[in-house]
């Protein structure tokens, strides 16, 4: 007997202190209102987010939609909540400490915000600035200094700045 392949279902999920849209792929038939918390797989690693809405399918003839580039996990435990508070304040701690960092490394980059992945491997910078070399060097300094896994991600006063692939401009480590 044939089994057809699961139904996927796209939706838009908000997540990040300096908010950020995907599109995510949700693999069950449980459904997901608007303000609904959830955990997402994103090219950062796994967040805490927010649907937003419901995707349709394109319905014009020729266009070829993109696939969701992020999947939701799961929707969001009473846990991961706690951890996603957590982590919140751990950043608001660590962030005078990275700021004095980025200072003593004589980088010209102003730290706007912190941000840790939901199993707290990956630490998210948000720096006021272009992308370019400052990212870059403040991503090595922290690994050279076993810092551990950094993503530096650029801010414009319009948003997240996003190169061509996505990424942020810099993420080095050492685990």
């Amino acid at each position: 007997m044939l089994t057809s392949p699961p139904i996927t279902h796209c939706f838009l999920v908000r997540h990040g202190v300096v908010a950020e849209v995907v599109k995510a792929s949700w693999a069950s038939e449980e459904p997901l209102p608007r303000g609904t918390p959830v955990v997402v797989q994103t090219h950062r690693g796994i967040v805490l987010g927010s649907v937003l809405e419901g995707v349709r399918p394109v319905a014009e003839p020729g266009v070829v939609e993109t696939p969701p580039a992020s999947e939701i996990l799961r929707g969001a435990s009473t846990e991961d909540l706690q951890q996603a508070r957590q982590l919140q304040e751990q950043c608001r701690h660590e962030f005078v400490d990275w700021s004095r960092r980025i200072a003593d490394w004589g980088l010209d980059l102003q730290l706007i915000d912190i941000e840790r992945t939901l199993d707290g491997t990956k630490v998210v910078l948000f720096v006021l600035n272009e992308r370019g070399p400052e990212c870059t060097r403040l991503a090595l300094q922290a690994a050279a200094a076993g810092l551990g896994l950094i993503e530096v991600q650029p801010v414009s006063l319009d948003g997240v700045v996003t190169s061509p692939s996505g990424g942020g401009c810099g993420s080095c480590g050492a685990h």
